[in-house]
């Protein structure tokens, strides 16, 4: 009985471990499908794939100077007219003041783009927060 056990288990994982080998040829309707729908991904959510980073000081004149650049993350989507929203906080972190701004420049997939802007800014402005509202995005293959 244990012998016959013993070739039944074996004879299973023998004819369970079959290894065939199946070609795997690129499939290229695949991938433009995928590739199409991350260009639309990309192209219908901006905010998700611009990053923005900022410094800011005051020039001679009372001026608030913001610097800052804007990183594009995407892989395949461009975008120009990034619409930012600088909001002016106080040092106890009240928002005295807040701006639209759009900087009109494009922004290639893996690349960044520097900007820079003056505002007279509200009395009691210690710091800048920039946050992007949209862009508008173009990928090749969309529509």
């Amino acid at each position: 009985m244990k012998k016959i056990l013993i070739i039944v288990c074996l004879s299973v994982s023998i004819f369970a471990c079959k290894n065939e080998k199946k070609d795997k040829k690129f499939d290229s309707e695949n991938y433009e499908k995928v590739k199409e729908t991350l260009a639309d991904k990309e192209k219908n959510n901006p905010v998700r794939f611009l990053t923005v980073s900022n410094k800011d000081h005051k020039n001679i004149i009372g001026q608030t100077v913001v610097k800052g650049t804007i990183t594009n993350s995407a892989t395949v989507c461009t975008y120009k007219d990034v619409e930012l929203r600088l909001s002016f906080y106080s040092k106890t972190a009240t928002k005295l003041d807040e701006v639209v701004e759009t900087i009109y420049e494009t922004v290639a997939p893996g690349k960044t783009v520097k900007f820079k802007t003056k505002y007279f800014a509200p009395k009691g402005t210690d710091s800048v927060a920039i946050k992007v509202m949209k862009a508008a995005g173009d990928a090749p293959g969309t529509k």
